[in-house]
Parts: C-alpha cells; sequence; structure tokens
C-alpha cells in the first residue's frame, strides 16, 4: 500500500501544476546545465614558472602562461573560462646572482633515528620481522643567510647547489636477543664442607642488539656434594658480575715513579723523554705531549639470592682484568685565527652586493686518544667596504650571436639514412644554425655610457635564457625550366618591312616558357627557330572572286570580277600602296550551267600538307577535289573526265632543317669601365649592393642537325644580348671575436710529479668571408703550459722510539684482587715530529696539510710475568724469493726458568717459529655504483668551448660504458684505484640501438595524363622498403588496397584539340543500278575517316581512334543524290546559321543551297532553306569555366618538407557537361576565376638538436666513491621534439 501512495502522489501533483510550470522548470533546467557543462567545459591551463628576471635581491618577477582550454583539449578565448578563478600570471621572485654564493649555504641537521614506517593496513604485531624492517629517517635542511643565520626561501640556495635531501629510507634491524653459548661442564669439587664449590662458565656468542633482551648470568657455582654442613649454611650458586670501565685518570702525585710515566712534546724536534722531576709534582700539560694513565672497573661475586659474597667464591680461570693503561684524551689545539684579508668587493651592484674576506689557522697539536677532532681551519664571511670611494661598476654580460650559416637540409635526412648519397641536390625545408656566446659590457665610470668587450666569456656569467642556435630554413628546390610545344610555322618575312620589294627572309616558329627555371645553370632552350626562304613580303594582296555573271540569258558563258584587298602577314587590311601592282587578270571567266548541261561542285578546301618539311625522301603535298553533282541530257555540255576532278600541289616545300640562336650560361658578375656610367643611369630597387658589373656570355647560330654554322644563316632582329649589367655582389670579411681570456691556471699548488697543467682560450667565427673577403683564420683554439704553477711543499712524519711499557701504578694495583705483580699488557708511547724537505725542524701542522696520516703514538706492550714463559726477542724474518706464494718465517726459543718449564715446551699454545706469507704487493679490484649511460666514441667531451669539433658527433651505435672500481690491498684497506687499473674504472662495450626511419623506394615515373582532353591525374607511387624500429620515424599513410604503397596523384591538364578527326573527301555518289537503269537519283556516298595527331613534331600522324572524342566521330556514309538530266540541280547545304550566345528556342537557325541547274520541265526545284530552333544541348551549347580541386602540396623533386605549391587546373566545360577545347571559352572572354595556384607547407620533422657536451664537473666526493657530471642542452627550434 506503501509503495502505491509513494507512486500516485507525486503523478496527482505534476497533473494539478499544469503546464506552465512544467516549461518553467524545464527552461530553469536547461540554463543550470548550460552553465555547469559551460563551466565543466572550458578550464584555466597554466605553463611551468619561468626565470626570475630583474635586478639582483628581492626585485625580480617571474612570469608564467595562462590560456583558457575546452575539455576536449583545444585553445579559445580567456572570456569563455571563468574570470574569477583566473590564476595569477606574475609573481615577485628573488632573483639570484653569482656573488650571492658567499652570502648563503644550506644548514643541514644530523639525521635523527630510524624510525618505524608503518605498511599499508598491516596490523600490529601481524609481521614476523625477519631481517629487518623499512623505516624513515629525517633531517632539518634549511637555506640560511650567513652574516646573520636568517632563514631564507630554499630557491635561493637551489640557485647553486640543489637542496640536499630531508629524508631518506633506512633499514631498522629485527630486535636481537642475547645469545650464548651452553654451560661448561662443572669444575672439580674442593675437600671440605663450606669451601667446597664447583663452577661452570658460558660465552656470550653474540650481544644484544637493537633493543633485544639482555644476557643471563654467564658463571654459575655450587656446592659439591661434600658432608652435609652445620645448620644455616644452605647451598648457594654464584656469579661474576663485571662492570664498566671507568675514566681515563692519572695516578696520584706521590704514586708517580719515573719508570711509570713518560711525556712527549710532539712540538719539538727532539726525541728524548722527558720526565717528571721530583716526587710530587704535578705533570705539565704542554701541548701535544702524550699522557698514560690508568682506569679501572668493579668485579664483584653476586650469590643467587643477591646478595654479595666473598670475590673467591666466584673467581675463574683467567680471573677478568679489573684495571688496564690508557690514553688520557687531548683536544686538537688550533692557532689563533690569522688577521681577516681585505674585503673581496671591487665593484658596485648596488646597495645589496657586499664582498667577502677570510681567515685560516693551523693545528699546533693534534688531537690525543679520545679527543676532539681539529676545528675548521679557515673562515669565510661576507663584509662591505665602507669606503667613500665609488666603487666601479661591476661588469655586466650579455648574449651576443654570429650571423646564421648556410640552410642545411641534410641535417634533416642525417637520421633517415646514414648512406645517403643524395646531398646534391636536396632542397625544401631544412636548419640553420648559428653560435651563441657570452660578452662582458663595461660601463665607463662617472658616464654611464656602455662599452662592449668583443671577446667571449663563460656562458655561465649571462643571466637569461639565451637566444636559439638553430632555427627552420627554407631552401629553393631547383626547377628545371618547362616550355609550350611549337607553333605552326609562320609566312616567310623579311627581317624588316621597310622595303615593299620581296626577297630574302625567314620563315618562324615559337614557343613560350610554362614554367621560369629555379637554381639552375642550363637556363631555357631557344623559343625560335627559323628556315630561310627567298620570297619574303611584308604585305599581299588577298582577292576573292565575286557570283559569276552571263553574258547572255539565264545560263551559259559568263564573267566574275575579282576583288583585292591589300592586307599585311597578321591579316590587317592595310594601303594599297603597300602591295605591289594589281594582280591580273581583273576579270575572269566563268560558266552558268544550261538545263541540259552536266553541273559539277565548287573545288573543297585543300587538305592539310602531308609533310612538315621536305626532304630528299619526303616531300609535302596537299590535294582537293569536286564532285558531279548532275549528269547531262543530250545535245547538253559533258561532264570533265574523272582525272579533273582531283588537284593537287606541293607545300611545306623548305627543306628539313631549322637554325636558332644558341647562348651560353651568363658569366660572373664582374667590374667593368661601363659600370660607371650604368651606376649613374640605372636604378636599382633590389637590397643595397657594391655597385654595377657586366655579365657577358656567347650567342652563336645553330643548325638543327648539324651544330654551329654562320651567323647569317639566324635571322638578326632576334638575336639574343650578349651583355647585360648585373648587381656587383658585396665583398665580405671574415669576421672573429677576439681571443677569450686564458683559462685560469690553478692556484692551488701541484705535486712535483704531476704533468704539466695547460690553458686554452678560443675563438669565435662571426661572419664567414664571401666575394673574394679575407678568409678566416686557421687557428681558432690555442693552448699553453702554464707558468708558476706552485709546487706543494714537501713534509714528512719523523717517527722517534718507543718509551718502555707503562702499567697501571703499583699502589692501585695491590688494591685489586689478583695483580700484584708488575706484570701484563701495558702501553708505550713514542715522539712524531714534522721535518721539512730539507730534513728541518717544522710545525706539525705543515705535516698535517701536506703529509697525510700521523703514524701511531701509542701502542700496546707486554711485560712478562714470572709464571709466564719468556721468549727471546723473534728474529728477523728470513728473505723472500720475488714470487708472490712463498713464505717467510722467523724464530724465538725459551729463555731462564721458562727452559725447564713443562707448559713452556707445548709448541701449539707457545710457538717458536712463525711462518706467514711473504708480503706481496696484491690488490684486488671491485666494482663499486652502477654502470654509466652507454658513451658513444668520439663524442667531443674533451673540447674546449668553441673548439672545432671533428665530425658531427654520433647519437646511436657500438660504444662503451664505465664502471667506477674500488681497490683494496690484501689487508681489505682501500687504496688508490689507480693500483688497480690506470683509469680507475672498468669499461665494456654497449650498443645504443639507431632509430630506423621508414624506408620508402624511389618514387616511379609518373603515369601518362588519366584524360585526353582536359583536366585529369598523372599518378606516381612509393613501395616500403624496410618498417620503422628503435623509434624512427614512422611510415606515412598507406594506401588501403596496397598496405606496402604510398600513391601521389597531380592534377594535368590535355589539351583538347591535340588528337583530331581527319576525313577525305566524299566518294562519289554511288547509285544502286539494279532498279535504276539512268544511274541517277537517290544515292549512297562514303569517306574515310581516322584520329591523327595535331602535334607538330608528329605531322599529322595516325594515332588510335581512342584518343579523340568518340562523341564527334564524324560520319563515314551518309545520302547522296545524282541529278537526273533536265532535272533542277542544287548545291549542297551550306552552314547552319550561329545560334545566339543565350539559348533561345524561339531563335531559329538556317542554312541554304544555291540552284545551280535550272530545270526543262516546270517540276519545281527542291527547297533552298531550311530553318530549326535553338535548343539547348541539342544544336546550342553553352560554355564556362570549371575548376578542379586543390591538388595536394607539390614539393621540388629532391625536397622532403618546406614550401611547396598546390595547384587547380582550370578547364572549358559545355553545358552538357562535356570538357571541350580551352578556345571556345577563350572566344567568349569569359572572366577566368583565380588563383590556379598557392603557397603551401608541409611541416619538417625536426631531429632534437644536442648542444655540445660541457666538460666534465668535479668528482661529487673528495674521498671514497663519488661521480662525475657531463651534461649537454637542448637547442633544437622546437625542444618539445626531445625525448628524456
Amino acid at each position: 500500500m506503501l509503495l502505491q501512495q509513494n507512486w500516485v502522489s507525486p503523478h496527482w501533483a505534476w497533473q494539478s501544476l499544469g503546464k506552465p510550470f512544467l516549461l518553467f522548470v524545464f527552461l530553469m533546467l536547461q540554463t543550470a546545465d548550460l552553465e555547469a557543462r559551460r563551466g565543466h567545459q572550458f578550464v584555466w591551463k597554466t605553463g611551468h614558472w619561468g626565470r626570475c628576471i630583474g635586478d639582483c635581491g628581492s626585485g625580480g618577477v617571474r612570469s608564467r602562461a595562462v590560456w583558457c582550454t575546452h575539455a576536449e583539449g583545444w585553445t579559445t578565448f580567456h572570456a569563455n573560462c571563468d574570470q574569477q578563478d583566473k590564476p595569477e600570471s606574475q609573481r615577485r621572485c628573488f632573483k639570484v646572482c653569482d656573488w650571492h654564493l658567499e652570502l648563503f649555504e644550506w644548514e643541514v641537521s644530523g639525521w635523527d633515528r630510524c624510525g618505524l614506517v608503518p605498511a599499508a593496513g598491516a596490523e600490529a604485531g601481524a609481521e614476523v620481522c625477519v631481517t629487518a624492517q623499512h623505516g624513515l629517517q629525517r633531517r632539518s635542511v634549511r637555506c640560511l643567510q650567513k652574516l646573520n643565520r636568517t632563514v631564507v626561501s630554499s630557491e635561493i640556495c637551489e640557485y647553486f647547489t640543489p637542496q640536499p635531501p630531508a629524508e631518506q629510507a633506512c633499514l631498522v634491524p629485527c630486535p636481537r636477543d642475547c645469545v650464548v653459548s651452553q654451560f661448561s661442564g662443572w669444575s672439580p669439587c674442593g675437600t671440605g664442607c663450606a669451601k667446597s664449590l664447583q663452577h661452570r662458565t658460558r660465552a656470550v656468542i653474540a650481544p644484544p642488539l637493537y633493543g633485544g633482551a639482555p644476557c643471563p648470568n654467564l658463571t654459575e657455582s655450587r656446592a659439591c656434594g661434600a658432608p652435609a654442613c652445620p645448620l644455616g649454611e644452605e647451598e648457594h650458586t654464584y656469579s661474576l658480575h663485571v662492570g664498566p670501565w671507568g675514566e681515563c685518570r692519572l695516578p696520584h702525585p706521590k704514586d708517580v715513579q719515573l719508570a711509570e710515566r713518560t711525556m712527549l712534546d710532539l712540538g719539538s724536534d727532539s726525541g728524548e723523554r722527558s720526565t717528571s722531576g721530583l716526587p710530587g709534582s704535578h705533570p705539565h700539560h704542554h701541548a701535544g705531549e702524550v699522557e698514560i694513565g690508568y682506569q679501572t672497573r668493579q668485579v664483584r661475586c653476586v650469590r643467587s639470592d643477591g646478595k654479595h659474597a666473598a670475590l673467591s667464591l666466584c673467581l675463574q680461570d683467567p680471573v677478568p682484568m679489573t684495571s688496564k693503561s690508557c690514553v688520557i684524551p687531548k683536544d686538537c689545539a688550533p692557532s689563533e685565527w690569522s688577521p681577516w684579508s681585505p674585503c673581496s668587493r671591487s665593484c658596485g651592484w648596488g646597495s645589496l652586493t657586499p664582498g667577502f674576506r677570510s681567515r685560516r689557522r693551523s693545528v699546533r697539536s693534534v688531537a690525543v686518544g679520545a679527543g676532539k677532532p681539529c676545528p675548521e681551519l679557515e673562515e669565510r664571511e661576507a663584509c662591505s667596504t665602507g669606503g667613500k670611494a665609488p666603487l666601479q661598476p661591476c661588469p655586466r654580460f650579455a648574449w651576443r650571436t654570429s650571423e646564421w650559416k648556410a640552410c642545411q637540409v641534410s641535417l634533416l635526412l642525417d637520421q633517415q639514412d646514414p648512406r645517403h648519397q643524395k646531398q646534391a641536390g636536396l632542397c625544401g625545408g631544412g636548419i640553420q644554425t648559428r653560435v651563441v656566446y657570452c660578452v662582458q659590457i663595461l660601463v665607463e665610470l662617472g658616464t654611464h655610457r656602455l662599452k662592449e668587450v668583443a671577446r667571449p666569456v663563460d656562458g655561465k656569467l649571462c643571466q637569461g635564457p639565451a637566444p636559439a642556435t638553430s632555427q627552420l630554413c627554407h631552401l629553393p628546390c631547383p626547377a628545371e625550366c618547362a616550355v609550350s610545344s611549337w607553333s605552326p610555322w609562320g609566312p616567310c618575312l623579311p627581317e624588316s618591312c621597310q622595303h615593299r620589294h620581296g626577297g630574302r627572309g625567314f620563315r618562324m616558329r615559337q614557343r613560350q616558357v610554362v614554367v621560369d627555371p629555379v637554381g639552375t645553370l642550363a637556363g631555357c632552350p631557344h623559343l625560335v627557330e627559323s628556315i630561310p626562304c627567298e620570297d619574303a613580303w611584308c604585305h599581299e594582296w588577298v582577292v576573292s572572286e565575286g557570283v559569276c555573271v552571263t553574258d547572255r540569258g539565264k545560263c551559259g558563258p559568263g564573267h566574275r570580277v575579282l576583288k583585292a584587298v591589300c592586307k599585311s602577314r597578321k591579316g590587317e587590311e592595310v594601303p594599297h600602296h603597300l602591295c605591289s601592282e594589281l594582280p591580273r587578270p581583273e576579270v575572269v571567266a566563268c560558266e552558268v550551267p544550261c538545263a541540259r548541261d552536266c553541273v559539277v561542285s565548287e573545288w573543297s578546301p585543300w587538305s592539310p600538307c602531308s609533310h612538315s618539311c621536305s626532304s630528299k625522301n619526303t616531300e609535302g603535298s596537299q590535294s582537293r577535289s569536286r564532285s558531279i553533282l548532275a549528269l547531262p541530257a543530250e545535245g547538253g555540255k559533258a561532264c570533265p573526265p574523272e582525272r579533273a576532278l582531283q588537284e593537287q600541289r606541293a607545300c611545306n616545300e623548305h627543306p628539313c632543317v631549322h637554325f636558332f640562336w644558341e647562348a651560353s650560361p651568363w658569366s660572373s658578375c664582374s667590374e667593368d669601365v661601363l659600370g660607371t656610367a650604368l651606376n649613374a643611369t640605372i636604378s636599382w630597387s633590389r637590397e643595397a649592393t657594391c655597385g654595377v658589373g657586366i655579365q657577358t656570355r656567347k650567342v652563336f647560330c645553330m643548325k638543327s642537325s648539324s651544330g654551329q654554322v654562320t651567323p647569317k644563316r639566324c635571322p638578326e632582329s632576334i638575336r639574343p644580348e650578349a651583355v647585360r649589367p648585373c648587381l656587383l655582389p658585396c665583398r665580405k670579411d671574415c669576421v672573429v671575436t677576439l681571443f677569450s681570456e686564458w683559462t685560469p691556471c690553478p692556484t692551488a699548488c701541484q705535486p712535483g710529479n704531476a704533468t704539466a697543467v695547460k690553458q686554452s682560450r678560443y675563438r669565435i667565427i662571426l661572419q664567414d668571408s664571401a666575394s673574394g673577403g679575407q678568409a678566416c683564420p686557421d687557428t681558432l683554439y690555442e693552448e699553453r703550459e702554464c707558468e708558476d704553477v706552485p709546487t706543494c711543499p714537501v713534509y714528512r712524519w719523523k717517527s722517534h722510539r718507543w718509551s718502555p711499557c707503562v702499567l697501571v701504578p703499583e699502589p692501585v694495583r695491590q688494591g685489586l684482587p689478583g695483580q700484584s705483580e708488575a706484570c701484563g699488557h701495558g702501553l708505550q708511547s713514542r715522539a712524531v715530529t714534522c721535518l721539512s724537505e730539507q730534513g728541518g725542524s717544522a710545525a706539525v701542522g705543515d705535516c698535517v696539510q701536506w703529509a697525510g696520516a700521523m703514524p701511531a703514538l701509542v701502542q700496546e706492550c707486554l711485560i712478562p710475568c714470572k709464571d709466564d714463559c719468556t721468549f727471546t726477542p723473534w728474529s728477523k724474518f728470513t728473505a723472500c724469493s720475488s714470487d708472490c706464494d712463498t713464505t717467510r718465517s722467523r724464530r724465538r726459543s725459551l729463555t731462564g726458568r721458562s727452559r725447564k718449564r713443562d707448559k713452556c715446551q707445548n709448541t701449539e699454545v707457545y710457538p717458536q717459529v712463525e711462518t706467514e706469507p711473504c708480503p706481496c704487493e696484491v690488490f684486488t679490484s671491485q666494482p663499486h655504483g652502477n654502470w654509466s649511460d652507454c658513451i658513444i666514441r668520439g663524442r667531443p667531451w674533451e673540447l674546449q668551448p668553441g673548439m672545432p669539433s671533428q665530425g658531427v658527433a654520433r647519437e646511436c651505435g657500438e660504444g662503451v660504458r664505465l664502471r667506477a672500481i674500488a681497490c683494496y690491498d690484501r689487508t681489505g684497506r682501500l687504496v688508490e684505484p689507480s693500483r688497480c687499473s690506470s683509469s680507475g674504472y672498468i669499461e665494456e662495450p654497449c650498443t645504443v640501438p639507431c632509430p630506423f626511419d621508414c624506408k620508402l623506394s624511389d618514387w616511379s615515373s609518373w603515369s601518362p595524363c588519366s584524360s585526353s582532353c582536359g583536366p585529369g591525374v598523372r599518378v606516381r607511387s612509393k613501395w616500403l622498403k624496410e618498417k620503422p624500429y628503435n623509434g624512427g620515424r614512422p611510415c606515412p599513410k598507406l594506401d588501403l588496397k596496397n598496405q606496402a604503397q604510398v600513391h601521389e596523384a597531380v592534377p594535368c591538364y590535355s589539351e583538347c584539340n591535340q588528337y583530331s578527326w581527319e576525313v577525305e573527301p566524299w566518294s562519289p555518289c554511288k547509285i544502286n543500278s539494279e532498279q535504276n537503269s539512268l544511274h541517277c537519283g537517290e544515292g549512297i556516298q562514303t569517306r574515310k575517316v581516322r584520329c591523327v595527331s595535331t602535334a607538330e613534331d608528329h605531322g599529322m600522324e595516325t594515332v588510335p581512334s581512342a584518343l579523340c572524342s568518340q562523341a564527334e566521330v564524324p560520319e563515314t556514309v551518309q545520302k547522296c543524290s545524282l541529278y537526273c538530266p533536265s532535272e533542277c540541280a542544287v548545291s549542297d547545304w551550306g552552314q547552319w546559321s550561329p545560334c545566339p550566345q543565350v539559348c533561345d528556342p524561339n531563335i531559329m537557325q538556317t542554312r541554304t543551297r544555291q540552284v545551280l541547274r535550272s530545270p526543262v520541265s516546270s517540276k519545281p526545284c527542291p527547297e533552298d532553306s531550311q530553318m530549326k530552333p535553338c535548343i539547348l544541348n541539342q544544336n546550342c551549347f553553352q560554355y564556362q569555366y570549371n575548376l578542379t580541386g586543390w591538388s595536394g602540396c607539390q614539393l621540388g623533386a629532391n625536397a622532403t618538407c618546406g614550401h611547396g605549391e598546390r595547384r587547380r587546373l582550370l578547364s572549358c566545360r559545355r553545358s552538357d557537361g562535356a570538357t571541350v577545347s580551352m578556345q571556345l571559352c577563350q572566344r567568349l572572354h569569359l572572366e577566368k576565376p583565380v588563383p590556379t595556384s598557392s603557397r603551401c607547407m608541409v611541416g619538417c620533422a625536426v631531429d632534437c638538436q644536442l648542444s655540445p657536451w660541457s666538460a666534465w664537473s668535479q668528482c661529487s666526493h673528495t674521498c671514497g666513491a663519488g661521480g662525475w657530471t657531463v651534461w649537454r642542452w637542448i637547442a633544437s627550434p622546437e625542444p618539445h621534439v626531445c625525448s628524456a
């Protein structure tokens, strides 16, 4: 029931509220949704904060890019994002400069205790500790201002050195309980009752560590099973408790004896021992003396019930020592500080800039025993000069660049194929580089003028980002000259039309340049060819015949009047006097057929000439014909014989040799006397040049078949020029910087046997020489040996004889159990003095600084006891051979009473011969640390800045990787790595895989144009040769049908009239004679049709019919009439009159024919005119220009990227969709659409460009194992293409 109520109730509510409320809610939801979507769709994005820019100190500003993006990733206007949430794009910062290095330092505390890190989700005590648990230890890391030890922003110290880590992982070992051995057996029982005890002991195998359980008792005692003791003497066990050693102290003055204390003055060169003078005097605390004292510890016997017992109840063998000799600790004593050095500040950056000063101290005496080690011996602090004199302003530094080098396309191909050989003709997109260097700018004191020193300095001195060292560029692709086909031969023209009379002249034909050549020396081929001819006229009479007018009646003989017009060779009408005398006769005879006469048609036009020229084997000829239209009746004029119906004549009689002017390439531009005159008269609009010179070339007249001929054979009027003015290129001298300063020689002293230290300097080419300018110097890098490098002083430690063995003083010994005799272990000391190289006395501090570790001042010694076995001193070891595997031995023998004691004869316990391996310089090496990166041989690490590198550094292939070695001697002590290896590291071969790009075959040749008329496409292909690997550039998008082929299609255009139908004359009208005995009336006539090439070179050559338009194939058969005798005879139909440009069915097209012979009878003649309406796409067509789509971006033949051209083609389209000859559109003077070409860009895949390697850094540790670093930066125009 509840469910039903909940369902019904809202339904009722909606119905009762009605539609207006629903609409309101819907609109509110839509608006809210739109706002919410807009809020989610557009978000602010920020770039990284840039470097701090501005003056040194707190006045710096850093900025970052802020932009608005759509959720899908594209960038949009700022207005689309919420302005209230816009992140800040600038913030203040502290601008750190190099001189701040002396003002700030990291302060690092010691690591705190390693604390456990609870594992995620682990329950307490759930995990059993096996070896150790992961922990974390922390320390405080702060950046301090040295002057007043105040904390400042970490970013300031980070500018100089990376921030030390504030926490590190550590291992907390598992708690380890004390581990003890099994008890030994009980000692034998004594006799008696109370004193009869037996003991047993056990040893500590592993002491307790990291909070483990402490050790249990190590000794147990119990009463022997003796006769029962009197009442109250219960059985107990006893254990020995040993306390810690006490402080080392000197004996009481009254206990001091001469042999028990020796003082050594390390400050003197005397090796004599000085002892305290009188009993009871206090010991003198001279600097550097070694004092031997004693220390004790408590040994107690504890009963099992916790009460103390007599020590005799717990005694065991050997008895634990309760006293021993020790060295009284003395702290290191440094000298007083030297005075402060002068303040280093020699120039001013403003009030912010302090200098620094330093002071030193030396060691007077070294630390002895557990004394404090020596403190820092040098101290530096910030300072201010405080003087009134103005300081010289500090130098400023700025980036400078050389000129851009020539555009290099080959750089883009380096990784594509290392064996690329086609470097010569490369073009398109490339990279050009320049050198970026830092220079010093001085501010002259008192003037505020800036003066630049043109010598390069260390790049670290320049602030701010360096200018780009490379940029994308474009190398124009060479384009070959392209020319059109030849025009038809023109008429025979004299060289000049100033003379009216005919004579020698030339017929000429032309072609045009379609594509101008770019970057090629060849230029264009000749554009005009000529043929000498004899009958050359500039103007001629053009004669037309009038209608035939009968002399008498309607038929029979008559005459035609000739009309002559004087025209130029261009077909223009000109005044009569320019032509020669009028042609004769002006009237010609003619005849109009009578009713019974034979009727013959007019002559057809002359056919095209069969050959374009004449040779020994071929002659040009052309023909024309006429046909019989009506047969004669009896008594009428007969028809002419068949041979009179054909006429033939020679044409193109000139020989098949043409002549043309040929010119050599232009010479380079050179100075000439004419140049001064030309400079005055010619105004060049191009960039600044260095005057006008001339270029020359040779011009020859060439015969097409046999080479050079006399110039008379070529028309002089079109002879190419042999001299032309040109711009002289400016002479450019090489410009280099001054040499940099010599690299500093070391100020620290060098060991006497060190190799000579060298210093170097370099200079940079800013501009290469050109056009005969002064060449660049050969030397760009120089080095020399450093002079006056200080040699380190030589000092050595001298060790003196050991003192007698010093034991614990007798009164102290006698107060302790079991140690009454003056024997046992003690300490002995010796003097160690410092000597100069000449053997003279020197201060201890000099040896501390220069002579290495100090020899030991104290060693353990032994005074044998009465009951001990005594021996003679050990003999010297026997001599060793050179072999490392031999041994040596030494001997000793028993002395005094020991010779008679049995226990001393036991050579296992008291050996009398000792044998050991011969000491041998055997060192073992062990790899230390990780392998380095794979280093390619030939990387220019050792190059100084500006030193020219030999060839291009390889970035992949075979290389080596290095690993440091730790070198140990036989005792396991770390020694110089050079003892194990000359280099101090091991190396092994490695390979950095070279990326191989997708490799395609060369382009195939272009296919023919797909269309024989109008626009089509030409296609060429590439096939896949190798797939990319190791991160090489991927293949372009492959053709879907054939995965291994890439196509490129370009538009092409074929002239529509280059192939045309050629028709022969109609055959005579053939009458079907079976039905017709008169052989006249209706019949059929045929003609031959062939497709011919109209190209000049082919000369009406027959080609396949498919090349001609199939829609326009001429008829090969038609009906005809051979009029019978006495019938009316009419001519063939004339051409249809043209339709208007805009087709209109109301306008009619007409054609007419003439009556050639009147009928004998009254039978009427056939119609002499016809009409039909102008209907669109039937007999009337309209034309318009049509544009194809844009082609892809077409690059030069050898370009892989960069600037290109895209094209679209123009064609003439008829209203029925057919593409027709462009001439039809040109005749109508239609407006052409533009443009038909535009520039385009194919992006260049730029390889990551890296700077040369820097020099190696200092080793990160001064002792032990450290690391060196070598670095470089990204120098690409687009750094994002470099992967990590």
